[in-house]
């Protein structure tokens, strides 16, 4: 072998090393503080007990933080001269929520494992997955290694996040730009079989559409006026404390919530998907944790990029 062989192979070599060093693994934490994922498992559980609806909000937060420069944390940071913080989008402003519980969880991850080994970025996907579970949902391995990020963007998540008011063409290239094909937008919209939405969200579809059941509008306008109430919530489908495919059965019966909802089915090529996951609820679980860890793998931040912050609404300095 000449001498630029060798070269190029010593180079191959050291990239497929730094791969494998720098990837994600569900064993991460397995050496380093073993009662990580316990913890953290212990203070959702905890949290959900408390308040069922806490497991929708920390389903949310995972999303709306991996679809803004990845799964990286930035959504936690708070505003500061230099964080123009994604809590203030118009996605997140006055609707994120648990940030409380993910501080509860560092801390006491921190305090089991004896200093900030756990990124706050790992700690978002695996609360997720948590929420799911003690919601009677499926579980899978959470890929872990993430890093937070030393940066936030408002801007990037006002362009970056899908909107309620998205229809089928437009929440497909919005997943698209995050790797993500149709099968995977059915999939995590089946989310929505958890949790509430304001009526802000809903209050032009439940008035002006169309394709919505006559007698679901109506149930639907007692707590969301034509003006004001904008924050009056109704739940997302008729078990929004129970993971279930009781979504897909509303969105066949044209009792989506949502635009972003029905657009799902409604004679576009997603249709076939959501009959699918409401007959057959073991693909929708197993569809739903494919599609979770295929989220949880944008762009993370790996080996030295970003830091392990201390405080999760602060970077470190």
């Amino acid at each position: 072998m000449d001498s630029r062989g060798f070269i190029l192979l010593q180079l191959v070599v050291l990239w497929s090393l730094a791969t494998t060093a720098f990837s994600l693994s569900p064993y991460y934490y397995q050496n380093i503080c073993p009662q990580a994922l316990p913890t953290i498992r212990k203070v959702v559980e905890a949290a959900v007990y408390k308040e069922r609806r806490m497991g929708a909000s920390l389903l949310r937060l995972h999303f709306h933080d991996c679809f803004v420069n990845g799964c990286d944390a930035s959504l936690l940071l708070d505003p500061s001269p230099t964080i123009d913080s994604e809590k203030n989008s118009r996605a997140n402003q006055n609707s994120a929520r648990g940030f409380e519980v993910i501080d509860a969880i560092k801390a006491e991850v921190d305090q089991i494992c004896g200093r900030p080994v756990v990124s706050c970025a790992d700690i978002l996907a695996v609360a997720a997955r948590d929420s799911v579970v003690a919601l009677g949902g499926p579980s899978w391995q959470v890929q872990l290694g993430r890093r937070d990020s030393t940066t936030a963007s408002r801007a990037q998540a006002d362009t970056d996040l899908p909107s309620p008011f998205m229809d089928l063409p437009a929440l497909i290239n919005n997943f698209k730009n995050h790797g993500l094909n149709e099968r995977d937008l059915v999939a995590l919209s089946g989310a929505h079989t958890i949790g509430f939405a304001q009526c802000f969200t809903f209050r032009n579809r439940i008035y002006n559409a169309t394709n919505i059941d006559p007698a679901f509008a109506v149930e639907r306008r007692a707590t969301c006026p034509l003006t004001g109430g904008n924050t009056n919530l109704a739940p997302l489908d008729l078990t929004p404390a129970h993971f279930d495919t009781a979504y897909f059965n509303n969105l066949v019966k044209q009792m989506g919530l949502l635009i972003s909802d029905q657009a799902l089915f409604s004679g576009g090529s997603t249709d076939d998907l959501v009959n699918t996951y409401k007959l057959y609820p073991q693909v929708f679980w197993y569809d739903f944790a494919q599609s979770m860890i295929k989220m949880g793998n944008i762009k993370p931040l790996t080996g030295d990029q970003g830091q392990i912050r201390a405080n999760c609404r602060l970077v470190n300095y």
